[in-house]
């Protein structure tokens, strides 16, 4: 899914910017909400964080491998960067403990991020967008900005 050039930019520099991405999971004991300073967009169609914390997040994907993704930027939509100042990316998760695709997501973290206490000890998510949208369900089908 080709998201346009704003809405890239705005996910990259989400965590420095104060607009940190929050990644929703479901398990057993119900859903979790957690922010993820390391998140990053890898390719046109998937996503990317470092797991380093390793708890409940975690333990809900080993159940249940379906994400949710919410970037919230209010500013951006009162500046008219954004239509919508709430996006959300529906996906799937696959955990990468070891290999190449778990050094490929290290690779690319952030100087912040991988040298963070706990970081050589994580592991790579990498989440497949299924689907892209705004609050109000309008597809994020490259466009969503109105710049």
């Amino acid at each position: 899914m080709k998201l346009n050039d704003t809405i890239r930019r705005l996910i990259t520099n989400a965590w420095t910017d104060g607009y940190p991405c929050l990644v929703g999971t479901a398990g057993q004991d119900g859903p979790n909400i957690s922010p993820k300073g390391s998140l990053f967009l890898f390719d046109d169609d998937h996503f990317a964080y470092w797991e380093r914390s390793k708890r409940q997040a975690l333990e809900n994907l080993r159940h249940d491998n379906r994400v949710i993704i919410v970037y919230c930027n209010m500013k951006a939509q009162a500046d008219k960067i954004l239509e919508s100042g709430i996006l959300r990316f529906h996906g799937r998760a696959e955990l990468h403990e070891s290999g190449p695709m778990r050094d490929a997501i290290f690779a690319r973290l952030s100087e912040r991020e991988a040298t963070h206490v706990g970081a050589d000890t994580g592991l790579g998510v990498l989440v497949r967008i299924e689907r892209a949208e705004d609050v109000r369900g309008k597809p994020l089908d490259g466009g969503g900005s109105r710049s």
